[in-house]
């Protein structure tokens, strides 16, 4: 048996990295997956066709976003156990170079368009009798990194929405947790790593294992804050880094 079995799950940010990642090891452990991603991605052909994925092109900032997606769930696999809201971005810039434009569009991503499609996703978990919350966070929600000040802002609020979920949500036997990744291999950061080799090579050594990580070394913790093993963590931020932040 899978530690998902007969779970529902909605995943945005699927099409690739840690999300894509993730729907395969979800789908792999017996739950439904519906996998959300742009229009413009090539989630498609990524996931291809199977019965345990419904896959919708839109983009997450929208206002019909959280309805189009929730009511997908419900109509195609009748429910929502889990919420992966993976979907985000990570602009970089100097400081004195970030207007309050770019950080707008960053927060739009990566703190309103979880509030909202977590807002309309927690009735459906309450029918259930519960459910799990988990939010793609990062290191940066603890820590500051240089010319990443728009993404830190965003990262450092997931932190505190996550922690407001799991007050409020705790007596509907819903939990609410955020992940934090280090230095991750994905669609966002490969050119960087394939272009930049100070950069790579910094990060290599800041993780104990001497290495970046890979979208799998974060799907399975994700796996284990959705089941029924984590059912009293909450609240929690899971650092993911390789052990980099405890390599000062």
């Amino acid at each position: 048996m899978g530690r998902l079995d007969g779970k529902i799950a909605i995943i945005t940010g699927a099409a690739s990295g840690i999300g894509l990642a993730t729907v395969r090891r979800f789908v792999a452990e017996g739950a439904r997956v519906v996998a959300v991603d742009l229009p413009t991605s090539d989630i498609d052909e990524e996931l291809g066709a199977q019965d345990a994925v419904h896959i919708i092109k839109i983009d997450v900032t929208t206002p019909e976003a959280p309805e189009t997606i929730v009511q997908a769930a419900v109509e195609r696999f009748r429910g929502i156990d889990i919420l992966f809201n993976n979907a985000g971005a990570a602009p970089t810039a100097p400081l004195e170079d970030t207007d309050v434009e770019l950080l707008r569009r960053i927060m739009a991503l990566n703190v309103e368009a979880i509030l909202r499609l977590t807002q309309r996703a927690v009735p459906e978990m309450r029918k259930r009798g519960g459910g799990r919350i988990i939010n793609t966070g990062s290191i940066t929600s603890f820590y500051a990194v240089p010319d990443c000040a728009a993404y830190a802002i965003s990262k450092h609020a997931v932190a505190s929405l996550t922690k407001s979920m799991c007050i409020e949500y705790g007596a509907d036997n819903i939990t609410a947790n955020y992940i934090c990744p280090g230095a991750i291999v994905t669609g966002m950061t490969r050119e960087v790593v394939e272009e930049n080799t100070e950069f790579r090579d910094f990060w290599a050594r800041k993780s104990v294992f001497g290495r970046w990580g890979e979208p799998d070394d974060i799907a399975g913790p994700v796996v284990f804050l959705a089941s029924d093993d984590a059912r009293f963590v909450t609240g929690h931020g899971l650092v993911i880094d390789g052990g980099a932040t405890q390599n000062l």
